[in-house]
């Protein structure tokens, strides 16, 4: 099917651009997730609960968009099933790591999605990457290490399970990635955002039921630090996320989505008056100057 996006838009014009807006959304989740007591479950079913209608009620009132969706072949549908089962399974072994071993050696772990979506990008889909592109990934994820203070000794007092999960968090995060590079040639990007997500809607809501969760009797705080994540995160950072695959490489967003730990540092500095350290202040200069760099080498390949 043609994929009707030939008009362009702003994600369109712009896509590296509201890539890292959209970076830089998704690094409140941390902030905004350690102000309500919710489990990260019933934050996770609530957040897409609050994010689905905005893409499930345009598509079923435009019938342009219902014909779309009538026409997609059933083995995207169930790609696009599977990216939002990654997507889960990113969010629960993230939220669970985190619980089981320390933050630092987690966040490291999990940021690794680079790795994987470059792997898939070289081995799968034999896509040609430079080496200095290569080079300034892995610069980047250097420099987000010595953001978050990690040293072997950091990774030796961590619970085994906790980096494990961790580990997996990165997988899942970076396969989710990976799986809309070629679907989105297929799919347009809203109604991809909207399967992905209402295929991850089910598995939260699957897991609330299979683990008990309970989720209603919060506080009104919490309800309301939920429905903002869910417009910040959930639709300004994974939505956009999503539209922008369609324009530029699952890599391009996966590189800079590594760039998170600077962004989260720069608003926990804003937001909770949380001076960096000067290691940190270093990490996030090598980060930046990495991210910059890669973004001049692949424009040179445009």
């Amino acid at each position: 099917m043609e994929n009707n996006e030939t008009k362009v838009g702003f994600i369109a014009r712009y896509a590296k651009i509201a890539t890292v807006i959209a970076v830089i959304f998704g690094s409140s989740s941390g902030i905004l997730g350690s102000l309500t007591a919710a489990p990260s479950m019933a934050i996770g079913f609530w957040r897409l609960t609050v994010a689905l209608p905005f893409f499930l009620v345009p598509a079923l009132l435009n019938s342009q968009k219902r014909e779309q969706l009538r026409n997609i072949e059933k083995k995207d549908y169930l790609w696009c099933f599977i990216a939002g089962a990654f997507l889960f399974g990113h969010f629960f072994t993230w939220f669970n790591a985190v619980k089981l071993t320390n933050i630092a050696s987690a966040a490291v772990l999990a940021a690794l999605h680079p790795l994987v979506v470059l792997l898939i990008t070289i081995f799968v889909y034999k896509k040609k990457v430079g080496f200095k592109s290569i080079g300034a990934i892995i610069v980047a994820l250097i420099g987000g290490v010595i953001i978050v203070g990690v040293d072997y000794s950091t990774f030796a007092g961590g619970s085994l399970d906790g980096n494990v999960l961790a580990f997996l968090a990165g997988t899942f995060m970076g396969l989710y990635f990976a799986v809309g590079d070629s679907v989105r040639k297929r799919v347009p990007g809203d109604l991809y955002v909207l399967l992905v997500f209402a295929s991850c809607w089910v598995c939260f809501s699957i897991g609330v039921v299979v683990t008990d969760t309970q989720i209603l009797g919060y506080t009104v705080m919490d309800y309301v630090y939920i429905v903002i994540m869910a417009f910040i995160c959930q639709i300004g950072a994974h939505a956009v996320f999503n539209m922008c695959i369609g324009h530029v490489s699952s890599l391009y967003v996966s590189t800079w989505e590594a760039g998170e730990p600077v962004f989260s540092t720069l608003l926990a500095v804003v937001f909770l008056a949380q001076i960096p350290k000067s290691y940190e202040i270093i990490g996030c200069v090598i980060v930046v100057c990495a991210l910059l760099y890669y973004n001049r080498q692949e424009s040179k390949h445009e």
